[in-house]
């Protein structure tokens, strides 16, 4: 919302943080200084990637007959502003503030004709013609499991938006299920002597439809590549996915230390920091850009520090070992497989 929040349309999965984020009556979203927020709704766990496109799809049609309504009047309008107006760069902030001004400039350009239909129609939506940032937002319940299918038809469509996976591993809000995404050896409900099966890798997958800007990010890690996803996930003109690593409390340990568990999760190669970046493919370069060092350390020491594995390190501790030499291996695999496609590709 500090990036992007005063023109920023939210589809959210309900889940935790449609709890945190619309637990009416009361919202953690405000308005700025000029009267202006967010647009935020809560859809179901199902449908939500969907319920997201059809705010890109309104917002495009919107914008479409915002713009042929401004041709209508072209002619009873400063040329040079219509110009302006039709030719904008909103590719950054500056630019999407120079809009606004436009459009401001715009409305007060059309009461002078309000008797024209058409002028009328167009002040009613003329901020369509601001660039408006679409996000869907959801945790992994929705996005590795219950809505994968709608996700996956939502960025083949090709449309401009962006989805943020608050990824925690578990079906969080509901009980503390295991997911597609809940890792190798971590104990959940359905899942009571540990995962034997290691997690579903959602942006490789999401990777191979080439027109998709993709990065798995660990703010707690490293904020300025957080931030730097952010940006260019916004600017990208298509589809675009940001998996983030999102502590939980049913991880089992004391949250105040969530940045530090976070650094290992990453040095260790639990967690891997990257970005694609389909634009890098015009400019002859690799679109997949790797942001963490190869995993260093023992995956042991992220794992004793959390409840959700040391529960079957107690429980069952000859499995818990063998689990775990597994989970060693992956993570070295993981990161061979995303070196090779960071070379290949």
């Amino acid at each position: 919302t500090q990036l992007f929040g005063d023109r920023a349309l939210i589809a959210n999965a309900t889940g935790c943080s449609s709890i945190y984020g619309g637990n009416l009556p009361t919202t953690p979203y405000c308005t700025n200084d000029d009267g202006r927020g967010p647009a935020w709704s809560n859809s179901l766990f199902e449908d939500n990637a969907e319920f997201g496109l059809g705010f890109r799809l309104a917002v495009d049609q919107l914008y479409a007959h915002a713009r042929t309504l401004l041709s209508g009047v072209a002619g009873k309008l400063d040329a040079e502003l219509v110009s302006a107006l039709r030719d904008a760069e909103q590719g950054d902030d500056a630019g999407v503030e120079r809009q606004r001004e436009r459009v401001e400039t715009l409305r007060a350009a059309l009461a002078s004709i309000a008797d024209d239909p058409q002028a009328k129609a167009l002040s009613e939506i003329a901020d369509y013609l601001v660039r408006k940032s679409v996000w869907i937002v959801g945790g992994d319940g929705w996005a590795y499991d219950i809505g994968y299918g709608g996700l996956d038809h939502v960025l083949a469509s090709g449309k401009d938006v962006n989805i943020l996976v608050l990824d925690t591993e578990v079906y969080s809000n509901t009980g503390g299920q295991a997911s597609k995404a809940t890792p190798l050896g971590a104990v959940a409900k359905f899942a009571a002597d540990g995962k034997g099966l290691g997690k579903k890798d959602l942006g490789v997958l999401a990777m191979m439809h080439d027109h998709v800007y993709v990065a798995h990010v660990a703010i707690g890690a490293k904020d300025a590549q957080t931030y730097k996803a952010f940006r260019e996930a916004e600017a990208w003109p298509g589809p675009s996915i940001i998996i983030a690593y999102s502590p939980c409390i049913a991880h089992g340990y004391d949250l105040k230390y969530g940045a530090s568990q976070q650094k290992i999760a990453v040095q260790t190669g639990y967690w891997p920091l990257y970005r694609f970046d389909p634009r890098r493919l015009a400019e002859g370069k690799p679109p997949l850009m790797l942001d963490s060092k190869p995993p260093k350390g023992d995956l042991g020491q992220f794992a004793r520090n959390e409840t959700r594995f040391r529960m079957l390190m107690q429980k069952n501790p000859s499995r818990a070992k063998a689990l775990l030499e597994q989970a060693q291996t992956d993570v070295q695999r993981r990161f061979e497989l995303l070196v090779r496609l960071a070379q290949e590709s």
